[in-house]
């Protein structure tokens, strides 16, 4: 097989790991300090989870391994949507079970959760592994989006893990796959089947983080991906000097990933969702503050600019959302049958007509007609509207051309706006991962195995202390518990990962209030180019603007 020169130097690059971690198997040793309870709703989480609620947060440290040796047969699964250091979890978990035995093994489930149920796997050996380290992807075994939730899918992991003799089960996910972790390692809990579910917190969103996950891996590397290119967006807007960009990166649910582009690269405008939602801004206050920046531009004869949007800002905004809700009611059950049988557009939309009320009419009436097909023609499972398939830095552009237009005609704008759009989501998710991503998820791995071995379950393998050099980062662990609370659901209260928004009292969007209106009205762009990985450590392991602020 060929591979490229990157290939081949990644292949080779030794993770850093922690210094706790370094000493070899037999010298770590365990604190374990305070119990701890979850984040909100105490007696309901702790009802649900009464054989792993309220254990005590721990931190490795150097000393005897006191742990009781055995064999150990170890399951991992790749969970949710890929994020780059993946491969590494894997690694570190890999590495650490040999460094223990030669004898123990770790079973690779395929295709996420569902591997586990179908006892669809692979043994890892050393051949293998080595060609997936500091590599991005999830393709050493895949992933999915399986949920394992239910009683009949709980028996068969069991019987599974039962079969092939495996005592431990590591889940490399989101919030969602990690809620899952939890509640598997309750059952195998409560069934006393002594099979262990550890955590790892993955996701380029960046909304899997509190006080002691500091950081969701993959966020680092996708940021730093998606900046590159934006940077090189605004060297293009600045050379042509013609175009306003519209640029859309993921974040359906926070906007996390935005606020790090914009803090890594300043660009004219960057909306933030939960600012949208705190002062309920509408689509045309939204529309007015962007072609405010344009117009201001535009007198100093600078007809370009870049505004970043995160994927579900239209959630956030108040009228869309009373408009989504709408929508779902009016297309529930049968009468989607009934609106997909209408043979033109013209009669769908006399039929949203009639079915809505005219305040969220009066919304779909300002939306271009691609964007209100769009709401009607793409359904999720449940029949609700997709809203990370809305195409909003197109609808914001809609907007803001028509709120130009109305400028020009009044004689207040001279001004040229032409708009170009781009997705940035994919491109970040499988980069090869930064240093810092290769050496933190290598150290999520290896320490989940610690927590293994040391015989707890229903912990989220934790790594702090991140915007230090990695010899001093902190490797322990965590109840998942600690995270939840409980959510509505489809009609339900359901114990769940409590989401992690940007804060608005936060360094971070404080740094980036502080300067945006500056930005709006300069070209202050900053080009932080493509990911370093050999170089002097300020430029190769440098941290993500939102976790040095943070850490402040």
């Amino acid at each position: 097989m060929k591979y490229s020169p990157l290939q081949k130097a990644r292949y080779e690059y030794t993770p850093k790991l922690p210094e706790m971690l370094k000493n070899g198997i037999s010298e770590i040793g365990v604190n374990e300090g305070a119990e701890t309870q979850s984040v909100a709703d105490q007696d309901a989480i702790k009802a649900l989870f009464p054989n792993t609620y309220g254990k005590k947060e721990i931190t490795f440290k150097k000393g005897q391994n006191t742990s009781t040796a055995k064999l150990h047969k170890v399951g991992v699964i790749l969970s949710g949507g890929q994020a780059p250091g993946g491969h590494n979890v894997v690694c570190g978990l890999y590495d650490a079970l040999k460094a223990t035995s030669k004898d123990n093994e770790l079973f690779g489930f395929k295709n996420g959760p569902s591997g586990l149920v179908d006892d669809d796997y692979l043994i890892f050996d050393d051949n293998y592994i080595n060609e997936f380290r500091n590599t991005g992807g999830f393709d050493i075994i895949g992933s999915g989006r399986t949920k394992l939730e239910s009683e009949e899918q709980f028996a068969v992991a069991a019987e599974v893990c039962k079969k092939h003799g495996i005592t431990a089960i590591v889940i490399i996910g989101g919030d969602d796959s990690n809620t899952n972790a939890a509640v598997l390692a309750e059952y195998f809990a409560a069934k006393e089947t002594g099979i262990q579910v550890i955590g790892c917190p993955k996701t380029i969103d960046g909304d899997l983080k509190n006080e002691d996950i500091e950081i969701s891996f993959g966020f680092d590397t996708a940021t730093k991906t998606y900046s590159e290119l934006i940077g090189n967006i605004e060297r293009d807007a600045n050379s042509a000097k013609k175009y306003w960009h519209f640029i859309k990166v993921m974040g359906r649910s926070a906007s996390h990933v935005a606020l790090e582009c914009a803090l890594e690269t300043q660009p004219n405008i960057c909306l933030i969702s939960e600012e949208v939602a705190e002062k309920k801004m509408s689509l045309s206050q939204i529309a007015d503050y962007i072609a405010d920046s344009v117009e201001k531009r535009a007198a100093k004869g600078m007809n370009f600019g870049i505004a970043v949007i995160p994927e579900g800002v239209v959630e956030f905004v108040p009228e869309f959302s009373m408009l989504i809700h709408e929508i779902n009611e009016l297309l529930a059950g049968s009468k989607a049958a009934a609106f997909n049988e209408l043979p033109t557009w013209e009669d769908k939309y006399t039929f949203i007509k009639t079915g809505l009320s005219a305040e969220a009419f009066a919304v779909i009436d300002i939306l271009p007609v691609g964007i209100q097909q769009q709401l009607f023609l793409e359904r999720d499972p449940h029949g609700n509207v997709q809203v990370s398939l809305i195409e909003s830095e197109k609808l914001f552009s809609s907007l803001v051309a028509a709120k130009l237009a109305e400028k020009k005609a009044n004689g207040t704008y001279k001004g040229k706006f032409n708009a170009l759009h781009h997705f940035f989501g994919y491109e970040g998710r499988c980069a090869f991962p930064s240093n810092f991503d290769s050496d933190y998820c290598y150290s999520l791995g290896y320490n989940a195995f610690m927590l293994i071995q040391y015989g707890y379950t229903g912990y989220l393998s934790k790594v702090s202390n991140l915007s230090k050099p990695s010899t001093e980062w902190v490797a322990g662990g965590m109840p998942i518990t600690k995270m939840m609370n409980v959510e509505r659901r489809h009609g339900e209260d359901k114990p769940v990962i409590k989401k992690a928004l940007v804060e608005l009292v936060g360094n971070p969007f404080k740094y980036f209030e502080a300067h945006r209106d500056e930005w709006a009205v300069e070209t202050c762009y900053l080009y932080p180019g493509a990911i370093q990985y050999y170089g002097p450590a300020e430029v190769c392991d440098i941290v993500t603007r939102t976790l040095a602020l943070e850490q402040e």
